[in-house]
């Protein structure tokens, strides 16, 4: 009997790879709202205690640790708790945080990445369709999908834990610790890297403040690994400028002119007119919103980036 089991927090495209796994013969066996998120759909489900002969203890913070789950794992679906979003929710609490630090799904998710030899492993929504194909193509998944899958299991259960341990290294103040594990995640592909035959891509720490990441592209063609490092350059220099209107033009990661002024206008006019030939081609940063009035000059000189905290719509519509 092939069965598959199933516990997610991210339940999109839940309900069409159920159904897909369900058509194939596959019995499904889950846990808690996914459960009930798939008996909703009509999709038949086992529940987990059915196959453990044991109980949900502690509000169902304790269902997938038995020896009957790890121990016998065919296919795996699981979602971590979404610790990254409790963390980014406004006003949580420290204990809500503590709370949704998940313990059974890693565990779920190494045993049977472990075993990739034998148990496809699904932690991203992104391949359901893929596996999918391959069950219903070939009756299995190939040695090479599972690889791939345990890898990026691997990535998914490390990149959570270093979530977790930065929250607490914070929490208790601890300033050097004895080891730090950095996590970023991916953002686009780049059309090339620093030199057109290099190939890269652009990731983007957790929560990135004073960021490139945090920003909004509004037009114009994607950007390039020279357009990010040159942005974010000039939000570094803008750094240093709290509290006072403040504009940057730079140039592969040199800055030709920074202005301060009484008006985010005044402080253009007078990064311009530190060097006007470099300019050129560039990249311009300010800290104040952009007007029509300074659109006009802006829009006579040729502009990689502008970035802004803000535009009124008539300066959009002159750029």
């Amino acid at each position: 009997m092939k069965r598959a089991l199933i516990s997610v927090s991210n339940k999109c495209g839940l309900n069409e790879f159920a159904k897909g796994l369900h058509a194939l013969g596959y019995e499904i066996i889950s846990t808690g709202g996914t459960k009930r998120a798939l008996d909703e759909a009509g999709i038949p489900t086992i529940g987990i205690s059915e196959v453990t002969k044991f109980p949900e203890i502690m509000d169902g913070r304790v269902k997938t640790l038995h020896p009957a789950v790890p121990g016998a794992l065919l296919c795996v679906r699981d979602n971590l708790y979404p610790f990254k979003e409790t963390l980014q929710k406004e006003g949580v609490s420290h204990a809500e945080i503590i709370e949704n630090i998940d313990i059974g799904g890693p565990s779920m998710l190494r045993s049977a990445a472990k075993n990739y030899r034998f148990i496809p492993v699904l932690c991203d929504p992104n391949d359901y369709e893929a596996v999918l194909h391959e069950l219903q193509e070939q009756g299995e998944t190939t040695l090479a999908t599972r690889e791939l899958l345990g890898a990026k299991v691997f990535r998914h259960t490390a990149r959570y834990d270093a979530m977790i341990a930065d929250y607490l290294t914070k929490q208790t103040q601890t300033k050097f610790p004895e080891s730090i594990t950095l996590t970023f995640d991916k953002v686009q592909d780049l059309r090339y890297g620093e030199n057109p035959h290099q190939q890269a891509a652009f990731y983007q720490n957790m929560n990135p403040q004073y960021s490139l990441a945090n920003a909004k592209q509004l037009h114009g063609k994607e950007l390039s690994y020279n357009n990010i490092q040159d942005g974010n350059a000039a939000l570094e220099i803008l750094k240093d400028f709290e509290g006072q209107y403040a504009a940057v033009g730079l140039k592969h990661m040199n800055p030709c002119g920074v202005g301060v002024g009484d008006t985010i206008e005044a402080a253009w006019d007078k990064a311009y007119a530190a060097d006007p030939v470099s300019i050129f081609g560039g990249i311009v940063a300010m800290n104040g919103t952009v007007e029509a009035s300074l659109a006009e000059k802006l829009a006579a000189i040729f502009l990689e980036i502008i970035i802004a905290p803000a535009f009124s719509e008539e300066a959009l519509a002159i750029l």
